[in-house]
C-alpha cells in the first residue's frame, strides 16, 4: 500500500466502484502482514514515500520467498537486497518472474520500467573496478526507487584526470553518491568540485591497515568537503535510500 494505491481506493470507493467490504479487505492488509519468521510492514511506503526493502544475507531462500509473496500480494513492487547468485537461482521458482542482476546482487520483482520521480540526476561515482559491486547497488536502487541515474566508473585519485574529464557529468547532478575503498579520499575531490549534496560510500576494499573499510570510513567521516555525508561500509542501498528522498525534495 503506497499513498497513490490509497488515494485511488479512496477514489473508486467515492465514486461507487469499489463496495466499503472490498475497500476494508485491501484496508486490513494495513499495516504488517505476518509470515512465518517476519512480520512484513505493508504500510512503510505510505509512511515513507518509499516502500519496505527485503536485505537478503542472512535468510534462507524460503524466508525471502514468503516475505516476497507478502509484499506482492499487497501490490507493492520488490526489491531484495544482497542476493548470492545460487540464491537468486533457488527463488526463482518460488517467487516467478523477477530481474536480477548478478553485480549488484539485487533482486527486482515489479515493472521493468519504473516512472521517474526524481527532479534531476543521481551520479554515482566510483573510484575503481573493485568498488563495482556496491556502486552497483546504490545504481541499481536509485533507478528502482525512481531516478534517473549516470554513473561514472574507475575515476580515483591515482588518476585524478580521469576525474577532471567528467566535471561537467558532476556538477549537472542533483545529488551524487561517491564510492571508495583504500583511504578513501574520492569524496573530499569531487566534494571540492560540486556545489551539491554529496553522499561518500567506503568500501571494505584494501589492504590490511585499510581494515575492512574503516580507514576509508575514518577518512570521509573527517572529510574537509563541507557537503560530504557519509553512510556505513559497503552500503550501496542506504546511500541510495537517501539520495531518492533528496531528488524528490
Amino acid at each position: 500500500m503506497n499513498r497513490e494505491r490509497l488515494r485511488e481506493l479512496l477514489e473508486a470507493l467515492r465514486r461507487g466502484e469499489v463496495d466499503v467490504e472490498d475497500a476494508l479487505e485491501d484496508l486490513a492488509r494495513l499495516p504488517f502482514v505476518d509470515v512465518p519468521d517476519a512480520r512484513v510492514d505493508t504500510h512503510r511506503a505510505l509512511r515513507q514515500g518509499l516502500p519496505e526493502v527485503v536485505y537478503g544475507r542472512g535468510k534462507s531462500p524460503e524466508q525471502i520467498a514468503a516475505i516476497v509473496r507478502a509484499l506482492r500480494e499487497s501490490d507493492q513492487d520488490v526489491m531484495v537486497t544482497r542476493v548470492e547468485p545460487d540464491v537468486a537461482e533457488r527463488l526463482r521458482p518460488e517467487i516467478g518472474a523477477c530481474d536480477y542482476d548478478p553485480l549488484s546482487r539485487l533482486l527486482w520483482s515489479g515493472p521493468a520500467e519504473v516512472a521517474t520521480l526524481g527532479r534531476g540526476t543521481i551520479v554515482v561515482v566510483s573510484a575503481g573496478t573493485a568498488d563495482a559491486p556496491v556502486a552497483a547497488e546504490a545504481a541499481q536502487v536509485a533507478r528502482r526507487f525512481g531516478n534517473k541515474v549516470e554513473t561514472l566508473a574507475d575515476v580515483g585519485v591515482a588518476g585524478i584526470h580521469r576525474l577532471l574529464a567528467s566535471s561537467e557529468v558532476l556538477r549537472a547532478a542533483r545529488v551524487l553518491i561517491v564510492v571508495a575503498g583504500m583511504e578513501g579520499a574520492l569524496p573530499s575531490v569531487v566534494g571540492g568540485m560540486v556545489d551539491k549534496p554529496v553522499i561518500a560510500v567506503p568500501t571494505s576494499v584494501g589492504y590490511g591497515a585499510a581494515f575492512g573499510g574503516i580507514a576509508a570510513l575514518l577518512g570521509m567521516l573527517t572529510s574537509c568537503a563541507s557537503n560530504v555525508t557519509v553512510v556505513n561500509i559497503d552500503n550501496g542501498f542506504g546511500a541510495a535510500y537517501v539520495a531518492t528522498l533528496i531528488n524528490r525534495l
